[in-house]
């Protein structure tokens, strides 16, 4: 079973000023294509904690997949794709791209988004949004693709033409 890790990026959370919506949501997510979310945290909108964060979780933990909440927009504290793309050996656009085209289709909003997703190593990182709602769309869009990314990942070398 592949092992999953949720970050919840909200200075309020972290002080448990606000209740985090999206983690269980996300969590649902995964669980229903059979990933083990193994790690769950709830931490500030802040750049070195969240960039090492992502590295602890991929490098130490050795996780399949990283999916953070929170932190996608432009106001000053978000950075979570900041954090994220400091530490990703290769990104994946294509998962952005869907994320913010389906997200197009019930927001304007969705295109001041800056999710990332990228691999470290051999753990997926995926940037959502901190709303339930986005949070629910974005990953729902990618999530028929996640199993089979993880399996590359993974070292499957099994053709993907089949």
């Amino acid at each position: 079973m592949k092992r999953a890790g949720v970050i919840t990026l909200s200075d309020k959370g972290s002080q448990g000023l606000r209740q985090d919506l999206s983690g269980p949501i996300i969590k649902e997510i995964l669980t229903a294509l059979n990933i083990s979310v193994e790690m769950a945290e709830i931490i500030p909108d802040d750049y070195d904690l969240i960039r090492n964060r992502l590295i602890s979780w991929c490098d130490e933990h050795r996780l399949d997949l990283i999916v953070t909440t929170g932190g996608t927009g432009l106001s000053l504290r978000d950075v979570t794709p900041d954090a994220t793309l400091s530490v990703i050996d290769k990104r994946v656009p294509g998962m952005e791209e869907v994320m913010r085209a389906e997200s197009l289709k019930k927001t304007p909003h969705a295109m001041i988004s800056r999710a990332v997703a990228g691999v470290r190593k051999h753990t997926l990182i995926v940037n959502v949004p901190g709303s339930p709602k986005g949070a629910r769309e974005c990953l729902e869009s990618i999530a028929h693709a996640l199993p089979h990314a993880l399996d590359k990942l993974g070292g499957d070398m099994s053709d993907c033409a089949q």
